[in-house]
């Protein structure tokens, strides 16, 4: 296939690119900012049957993105610009003295200037039965979707060889299609380049828990196979054995230098085509080589993307300056300079990066390792929760680098600190928020010089003069200007707050609006529901929303977020209460519409309400029940409850009127309210226990339950200081002591771990209680859209010492005020399942099918795995599936 746009008349020098991934199209656009493809003919040979993806995202395929999503080409781009594309007709031969270049198909292209970026190829051991039928590789959207199709048939477990970046993708990868996954690694642990022991220890123990199997320091000695010649196992070289149907080989990856060989170009011993600092063949000035088929002149071949994208710009700005490139007056890119068409060189890159592999976050930058000599580190581990941060330190107290697994939320800042000295202790820099580190580093206070953007070298002073001297006031303006964040986009966090922080400094009013709807935060559409008992979403919109958006529908962002603050005042303001009654049911999303939680082949998971884990026999039973005789499947959660999942949309009301007649109401695992109380046994039956941890946890569920807030609510209590229920983990727990509890607040598990602060100590069962009603009425007041406890306790003005003046020493004198809000909400609560079934109306929205309610959803299915069931639909699939707003719904 090959896409060719016109190219103008008059004969024109010839740039012939072969190779379009993500480095190739990089290098056109660098071409086009310079003007060279208005001067230039530009023809481009492509092997894979598709233009330019983002290869970094490419696991992003198995959870929903398809391969036009993907997409890094705009089609629109190539024609404007004349480019001729090639896809799926690759060079084959290369004659230098002609300066020639034959193609698959045939075609014969002369060049002036010719550009290798041909990328590099998957390395597969030479083991017996590499290439047996189940054996795949991990490289491009063609790989996914065999490996897909041959897991959907005939797999139902899988191995991936290399427990490096590529091997934790494809470990995922298989982990999304359902397959029990096997990560074998030769080395004596994961992800070997990138981290150290203590961080391949925290990374282990997060993947393991998650349910993979991991063999570390041994290797893949032979694929075993049937009688089919179908992958059936594996025989590791410490003598123990896999069973597996399938196998990806992710043993890291080898230049694709054959092209430059077969034409006489030097490469490297290890291989790589051999260039200077401008990135031209060692070998022909006619001949560039990018990205990671290149052996740069420091002797490396480098195969993270931004260094990638800085050949690309090196060998368009060297073209351009060879003299048949045209002149500075005439770029496209005000950004561009003089010394960007003559200084340009590439001599090393920084190999810093930042992946969420298998959900977990692992960072490396700078000198991770501490290869510089009477360097120190400065460890934080928590094995508890997976994380891991250590920070290089050089003899003059200048950070040289780092390693972060579990949390790397600090790396934007960290990575653009290295090589200078921090303005904080080293120990400030890894301590967790709340855990003894006062002093919270901004993107403020790095220096100018400070590179923001790896992926295309953008320095913070490159982004404050785009807001400056360019006028950009938003992100995507100061991304189109710089190009910063338009890479891996691990800098866009710290992007964001630059851009907001010059605008402010510079006395521009910066829009801190909820959406494009309404002009006020979320804090101040509380204040002014509150204020003027404000019961209805439209009229909020009408009378407080953005003149443009008076008289509209909202938008996906208010609707959810105006329904919220509804319903947390509901019994205050006169609205109704009932989450799916009247107006309210139109702003909730599909997981609320639904009183259920949606899973990923459309079925939906039912979670009763079990205060404290305490359940009596009989109502296990019924669960038991319920599950056998709707074919659920049931898993015990870390909340103490027990999921039954696979419900269709128009079994959940039956379900329900079971649950409910045996005492059983619904346990809101689908809103932004209250989840669970967590509790030991305490001093019931704990000889070590001091307080009743079960009682206070059940009363504190039933007191809050239902309560709507800003995001989700964990609690849990512990009967002792021994903390069996983790109490220093969630939004807000309590500890026992022999003279009364402790109230800690502000904690968070998951992605971002944050230890809980302590509040107030040595409570009564009233004190405790009353500081609670505070603390959460205070929190959904004041916090924004989606902002969990841990978050807005680290953003508030004041941070904790604001928050116990209000709620304990009620310094803003509003305490009477928030306890009566919440024994508005106590003395107004009504189950949402009970309130459901009772009500023929609102049964009428639990269909499949609007127009055909007794056809069940054909998209629902399942097979069995271990005595139980699971969903019969890969991951891939949800992403087309029609849900929340289609009109089958």
């Amino acid at each position: 296939m090959s896409t060719t746009a016109p190219v103008g008349t008059g004969p024109r020098p010839t740039i012939v690119l072969v190779g379009h991934g993500m480095v190739g199209q990089r290098f056109l656009e660098a071409l086009a900012e310079r003007g060279l493809t208005a001067t230039h003919r530009v023809v481009v040979l492509c092997e894979e049957p598709r233009p330019a993806y983002d290869r970094v995202q490419l696991t992003s395929y198995f959870s929903g993105r398809t391969p036009e999503e993907l997409s890094m080409t705009d089609m629109g781009f190539i024609e404007e610009h004349g480019i001729e594309l090639h896809l799926g007709d690759p060079a084959e031969t290369v004659d230098r003295a002609a300066r020639k270049v034959t193609a698959r198909s045939g075609l014969v292209v002369g060049y002036d200037t010719l550009v290798l970026a041909t990328g590099s190829f998957p390395f597969v051991p030479p083991v017996p039965g590499k290439d047996a039928e189940g054996c795949f590789v991990y490289r491009t959207i063609e790989d996914l979707l065999a490996i897909e199709e041959y897991a959907k048939a005939r797999a139902t477990t899988g191995a991936v060889v290399g427990g490096g970046l590529l091997g934790l993708e494809a470990a995922g990868a298989l982990k999304g299609l359902g397959l029990a996954t096997h990560i074998v690694e030769f080395a004596p642990r994961l992800m070997p380049v990138q981290v150290d022991e203590g961080g391949g220890a925290a990374l282990l123990r997060t993947i393991e828990n998650m349910g993979l199997t991991v063999h570390t320091g041994t290797g893949t000695q032979e694929v075993v196979t049937g009688d089919d010649g179908a992958v059936t196992g594996m025989k590791l070289s410490d003598g123990s054995t896999v069973a597996t149907d399938l196998v990806v080989f992710s043993a890291g990856v080898r230049p694709r230098d054959q092209l430059a060989r077969d034409c006489g170009l030097t490469v490297g011993e290890r291989g790589g085509i051999s260039v200077d600092d401008r990135c031209r063949t060692v070998s022909d000035p006619h001949v560039f080589a990018i990205g990671e088929c290149a052996l740069a002149s420091d002797g490396r071949v480098y195969g993270l993307v931004a260094p990638g994208y800085e050949m690309a710009e090196t060998a368009a700005a060297a073209i351009a300056a060879d003299g048949t490139g045209p002149t500075d007056a005439s770029l496209t890119d005000a950004s561009l300079t003089d010394a960007s068409l003559t200084d340009a060189s590439f001599t090393g890159a920084d190999l810093s990066t930042k992946l969420k592999l298998l959900g977990v976050d692992v960072a490396s930058f700078g000198d991770a390792h501490g290869a510089a000599a009477d360097c120190l580190d400065v460890v934080y581990a928590d094995s508890r929760s997976g994380t891991y941060k250590k920070l290089v330190i050089g003899a003059g107290g200048e950070l040289l680098g780092g390693i972060l697994v579990g949390d790397a939320d600090a790396y934007g800042t960290l990575r653009a600190f290295t090589g200078s000295v921090p303005p904080i202790a080293p120990e400030q820099l890894v301590l967790p928020a709340g855990a003894g580190a006062p002093v919270q580093l901004g993107p403020s206070s790095l220096p100018d010089e400070a590179i923001i953007c790896s992926c295309h070298n953008v320095t913070k002073g490159a982004i404050r003069g785009a807001v400056t001297e360019h006028a950009c006031t938003t992100v995507p303006e100061v991304k189109k200007c710089t190009k910063a964040g338009t890479g891996c986009g691990s800098c866009v966090k710290v992007l964001g707050q630059l851009v907001t922080s010059e605008l402010e400094a510079s006395g521009v009013e910066v829009d801190k609006g909820l959406c494009g709807c309404f002009s006020q935060t979320r804090e101040e559409l509380y204040e002014i529901v509150l204020a003027l008992r404000i019961s209805s979403y439209q009229q909020l919109l009408d009378r407080y929303g953005r003149e443009d958006a008076r008289g509209g529908d909202g938008c996906e962002v208010c609707k959810p977020t105006v329904g919220s603050i509804v319903a947390s005042l509901a019994p205050t303001i006169g609205a109704e209460g009932y989450v799916l009654g009247g107006e309210q049911a139109a702003l909730q999303d599909t997981n609320d519409h639904f009183l259920a939680n949606l899973q990923r082949n459309g079925s939906y998971s039912i979670v009763p309400r079990i205060p404290g884990g305490e359940i009596t026999p009989e109502k296990l039973i019924v669960i038991g029940e319920v599950a056998r005789d709707f074919g659920l499947y049931t898993k015990i959660t870390g909340g103490q409850r027990i999921d039954m999942f696979g419900a269709r949309v128009e079994q959940l009301p039956l379900i329900w009127s079971r649950l409910v007649d045996a005492g059983f109401e619904s346990g809101h695992a689908y809103g932004k309210s209250l989840r669970t109380v967590k509790s030991c046994v305490g001093q019931t039956w704990c000889r070590y226990g001091v307080q009743d941890s079960v009682r206070m946890a059940i009363d504190l569920e039933l007191r809050y339950r239902g309560l709507r807030s800003p995001h989700k609510l964990k609690s849990a209590v512990s009967g002792c200081a021994r903390e069996c229920a983790e109490a220093q983990s969630k939004d807000f727990g309590i500890i026992a002591t022999a003279a009364g509890w402790n109230l800690y607040v502000g904690g968070n598990g998951g992605a971002t771990p944050r230890h809980a602060d302590l509040l107030a100590q040595d409570l009564s069962d009233a004190e405790l209680i009353r500081l609670i009603d505070r603390f959460l009425m205070f929190y959904i007041r004041t916090a924004d859209r989606l902002e969990r406890t841990s978050t807005w306790l680290e953003r508030i003005p004041g941070g904790l010492d604001h928050v116990r003046e209000v709620v304990v020493e009620d310094s803003l004198g509003i305490c009477e005020e928030l306890e009566s809000l919440m024994a508005a909400h106590v003395a107004a609560y009504r189950d949402e399942w009970a309130e459901t079934i009772n009500d023929p109306e609102k049964l009428s929205r639990f269909v499949s099918f609007v127009n055909a309610p007794d056809t069940p959803d054909p998209v629902v299915g399942f097979v069995p795995e271990r005595d139980q069931i699971k969903p019969d639909l890969p991951l891939l699939s949800i992403g087309s599936r029609p849900l929340e707003g289609s009109a089958q719904r």
